[in-house]
């Protein structure tokens, strides 16, 4: 029998690292761009009600959320996870709807986690939840954990939100989560006439965290936010906004080609993030495919209709099987709708972002 040394051993990884490279290098759409992230929606229900994702009078009380049997299992979604891997998957990331209301989310970290020690795991969440699961995360296998906050002065948070939450208690839940050694990073949508107003408080919050702040342009994904190009802020505009305030600002590498903010640091070394998808189109680099809770798979975030994997699953097909449809999936990818956003016919119907997951 063989029994591996630590030599062995590293020898052993650096072979698995390497037949992982080759393997992402193999599968590519047809931009050449691979599948390194999947972002798994859990639930499509949140606490929040935010007018850019879900506003009440569209999900109110007559809306129908996905009953339990049409949501995948955990299990369900760690076989799809355990079917990438091979094919080059690094990267997952949770998300909802707010994926903390989904009862027991420790059980799928703990599977993905088993599946492969290396594998990236984040999270996304609107923080309410956070500070009481926080250690829960943690423990089973969370990498990180990304904390939607649009807002820090009270009020204006409670109108964005349509909630009675405040900032305190999500500031509340980052403190702890990076106390107990989760890395933590924040995100806010900018939308003009709404929350430009908060860019430089939130940046001041996260500095004086050590935290990483990432600005969103508001985005048209789906079509329930009443979006339009009047209402968004640029980056650049954030920017300026951020120097007329805080100082000089300058652009610094991002850590991976695929990332999609674009990073800046001032002069303190803290570090920001612009996300601009609107201005900025970062399509040629996108690796992500999105798993929503009821089973399909979209390859843009803007997608109009997503490829069913939850009838496949429930029909027995093992881990290859899923792999190699998926595999199909990808190869015919070519979607650039933030490049042809301009291009394209305003009759698009794509699917919710609290659907997919942001």
């Amino acid at each position: 029998m063989f029994n591996a040394t630590s030599k062995h051993a590293s020898t052993l990884a650096r072979i698995k690292s390497r037949m992982r490279i080759a393997l992402l290098m193999s599968l590519q759409d047809s931009q050449g761009r691979p599948l390194r992230d999947l972002r798994i929606s859990i639930t499509d229900r949140c606490n929040f009600r935010c007018t850019y994702c879900m506003p009440r009078d569209k999900f109110g009380p007559g809306h129908t959320f996905l009953g339990k049997e049409e949501i995948l299992s955990y299990e369900e979604m760690a076989k799809v996870v355990a079917s990438l891997l091979p094919l080059g998957l690094a990267k997952v990331r949770i998300t909802g709807g707010e994926p903390l209301l989904r009862r027991d989310v420790h059980v799928l970290l703990r599977l993905l986690r088993e599946l492969d020690p290396d594998l990236d795991i984040a999270m996304t969440t609107n923080g309410v939840l956070l500070q009481r699961h926080a250690e829960m995360l943690l423990k089973s296998g969370l990498s990180r954990v990304t904390v939607s906050l649009d807002a820090v002065e009270e009020e204006l948070f409670q109108t964005i939100t349509d909630s009675k939450n405040t900032p305190s208690q999500i500031f509340e839940g980052i403190d702890l989560a990076q106390q107990i050694g989760l890395t933590v990073k924040v995100n806010c949508v900018v939308k003009k006439g709404v929350n430009e107003s908060q860019i430089v408080p939130l940046a001041k919050a996260c500095m004086e965290r050590d935290i990483p702040v990432r600005f969103i342009e508001f985005m048209d994904v789906g079509t329930t936010n009443n979006w339009n190009l009047d209402a968004v802020i640029s980056g650049k505009e954030m920017r300026d906004i951020l120097r007329n305030h805080l100082g000089p600002l300058e652009p610094r590498a991002s850590e991976h080609p695929s990332d999609v903010a674009r990073l800046w640091r001032f002069v303190n070394g803290s570090t920001v993030g612009f996300i601009e998808s609107v201005t900025k189109p970062f399509c040629g680099n996108c690796s992500r495919a999105r798993l929503s809770a009821h089973g399909s798979m979209y390859t843009c975030l803007f997608s109009e209709q997503g490829y069913d994997l939850r009838g496949i699953l429930r029909f027995g097909a093992n881990e290859q099987e899923i792999g190699q449809i998926i595999r199909d999936i990808w190869t015919y990818r070519d979607d650039r709708y933030s490049e042809l956003r301009t291009q394209l016919k305003e009759t698009r119907q794509p699917v919710e972002m609290s659907f997919i997951g942001g």
